[in-house]
Parts: C-alpha cells; sequence; structure tokens
C-alpha cells in the first residue's frame, strides 16, 4: 500500500483536531474567563530510504544528504492562550474580575480544590460567598445578613458596613493563586482548573502582590476569544483538510491505475 495514504489520513485526522479545538473556541466565545486555546501538532518518525552519512562507494565517499519520507503528523497539544480578557462591567457588587494573573480558589464538595477565572459570585444561604454552582471560595468569606455596602479593593480585602451604621467592619481578604506552569492545569468544566504534577502546586498570596494581578469589584472578565481570528484559523484548517482529502484521491488513482495494467 502507499504511504501517502496513510500519511495523508494523518493530516485528516490532525486537521479534525485542530477544528475541534476551533469550534470549542467559538463555542465559548461568550463564556466568563475562558482563554481561547491553539492545538499544536508535530512531524511523526521518518523512515530512511537512504541513511545521510553512509558510503556510495569503495573510496569512502559519503551521501551528504540521504532520503528520508516522513510518516505524517501527530497531534503534541492543546494549549491554553492565558492573555487577559477584557472587563466588562456589570455593577454586581458580588462579581470579581482578576486584572492580571491569578486564579481565584474554590472549595469543591469533594474538600478538593479548585481554580477559576470567572469571577461571579454570589451569597449562600447562610452569607458565605460562593461561586455560580455554589462552591464556596477559599478562604472562606461571610457576611451577616444585616451587611450592606459590601466593597472589595483591589488588593482582595472585603469590607461592609451594618445597617443603620457607617463604620466599615472587615468580612476576609481574597487570595490569589498562581502556578509555575498554568497550561498545566487540568480543565474540569464549569470554568474550573485543578491542579496536576504538571502544573506544580498553587502559590496563594493577597491581589495586588508581586507576580499576582489585582480584584475589580462590579466586573467580569470576558472570553478571550477573537472570532475574526477563529474564523481565519477554521477557514485554514477546512482547505488543509481537503488537500489532504485530494492526496488520498491522488493515490488511490495511482493504486487504480497499477491494478488495471496488464
Amino acid at each position: 500500500m502507499m504511504r501517502s495514504l496513510d500519511i495523508a489520513n494523518t493530516g485528516m485526522q490532525a486537521q479534525t483536531t485542530n477544528v475541534e479545538t476551533i469550534s470549542n473556541n467559538i463555542a465559548n466565545m461568550t463564556t466568563t474567563g475562558y482563554k481561547r486555546r491553539r492545538a499544536e501538532f508535530q512531524d511523526l518518525i521518518y523512515q530512511d530510504l537512504r541513511r545521510a552519512g553512509t558510503m556510495s562507494s569503495d573510496t569512502g565517499d559519503l551521501v551528504p544528504a540521504g532520503a528520508q519520507i516522513g510518516l505524517g503528523v501527530r497531534t503534541a497539544g492543546i494549549y491554553r492562550i492565558n492573555e487577559q480578557g477584557t472587563l466588562e462591567q456589570t455593577g454586581n457588587s458580588l462579581d470579581f474580575a482578576i486584572e492580571g494573573r491569578g486564579y481565584f480558589r474554590v472549595t469543591l464538595p469533594s474538600g478538593e480544590y479548585a481554580y477559576t477565572r470567572d469571577g461571579t459570585f454570589s451569597l449562600s444561604q447562610d452569607g458565605t460567598i460562593v461561586s455560580a454552582d455554589g462552591y464556596p471560595l477559599s478562604p472562606n468569606i461571610s457576611l451577616p445578613n444585616n451587611a450592606e455596602n459590601i466593597t472589595i479593593d483591589q488588593s482582595g480585602q472585603v469590607q461592609y458596613t451594618l445597617s443603620g451604621q457607617t463604620t466599615a467592619q472587615v468580612a476576609g481578604q481574597i487570595q490569589l493563586a498562581t502556578f509555575q506552569n498554568e497550561n498545566g492545569l487540568a480543565a474540569m468544566g464549569q470554568n474550573l482548573f485543578t491542579e496536576t504534577t504538571s502544573s506544580g502546586t498553587a502559590n496563594l498570596s493577597t491581589p495586588q502582590s508581586e507576580g499576582y494581578g489585582s480584584v475589580r469589584q462590579g466586573f467580569v472578565e470576558e472570553s478571550s476569544v477573537n472570532v475574526v481570528t477563529e474564523i481565519t484559523d477554521l477557514i485554514t484548517a477546512q482547505r488543509a483538510y481537503e488537500m489532504n482529502s485530494k492526496v488520498i484521491t491522488a493515490s488511490d488513482e495511482m493504486l487504480q491505475t497499477l491494478t488495471n495494467l496488464r
């Protein structure tokens, strides 16, 4: 069988992965805190038809280049592009956006931690600040029933006043997590990530510390997806898929010609 059939097949599979990655970006173009993904590819191993550096004659002459046939392409990884998304003003006092590096940390029902850039928070029935899925912000921050004028400064300190009073009370301190390798975080859906061996352990500190972003109250971070870029990449991937399919068609016609020889 001709190698070109298998080679073109790997190309079509790679472009299918590329299109799936792009389609997920487009599907999440309005997802709060979403970071667009990019598929990266590597060429496969090569078969030596004539190895470079071997002798071409009895006099010791060496082959200058040799001949190698590549066997196609594979997906090397799908990377998150951790660029800052645009901040959208909501006016909601419990909407927080991170401007710069860092993730909010929440506690899952299992007791494990997850990390998110989605700062859409609210209050639970007992006054605890929780995510949209009810996961409490970590460290826990709770507010009394009669809390008013809730404010969060850019360093993450949460304050409020009690009904009928003017003196501000401190409810708690928001902390942000950073990682040595953010692309090593494992996405679990619901705008959440968990740490892995590749990401390294979370480093916690207060917002506006060196290497950490600041917290903006009344804002959320929009998706970083650029629709024009995604559509352009989609067209490129589609054309690459078509070209690989034409290679299969051409290879099939060549095999048919061989079969028809008498």
